[in-house]
């Protein structure tokens, strides 16, 4: 279903507004929501796979339940997971250099 109005989006913004009551302390994530998936709510943490992980605690999603793949040549590693939060389905992403990529842009050459 694809929402026809903001009310639609109801689930997603009432889960922003508990996430901002409870978690107001954890690094602030890229928000996204929008009509095609009414019910979902996007947190995406770039460069940063600690916050990506005090979320993903915080929010009590199952380690293993985690995708891990990498994007752009092989240069960035992307977590991705899926929960359910205050009525939301909660898509939790986090995007980061790969760390050979890395140390190989830092000119430290391969990490091992």
């Amino acid at each position: 279903m694809n929402a026809r109005t903001l009310s639609d989006l109801a689930a997603p913004l009432t889960a922003l507004i508990v996430l901002d009551t409870k978690f107001s302390h954890l690094p602030a994530p890229n928000v996204d929501f929008c009509p095609v998936y009414p019910d979902r709510l996007r947190l995406s943490l770039h460069d940063d796979l600690g916050a990506f992980e005090a979320w993903r605690e915080a929010l009590n999603i199952d380690p293993a339940a985690v995708v891990h793949r990498v994007q752009g040549g092989g240069g960035t590693l992307v977590l991705k997971v899926h929960g359910r939060f205050a009525g939301a389905d909660i898509e939790l992403v986090g995007f980061a250099l790969v760390p050979e990529r890395e140390a190989a842009e830092l000119g430290l050459g391969a990490v091992s």
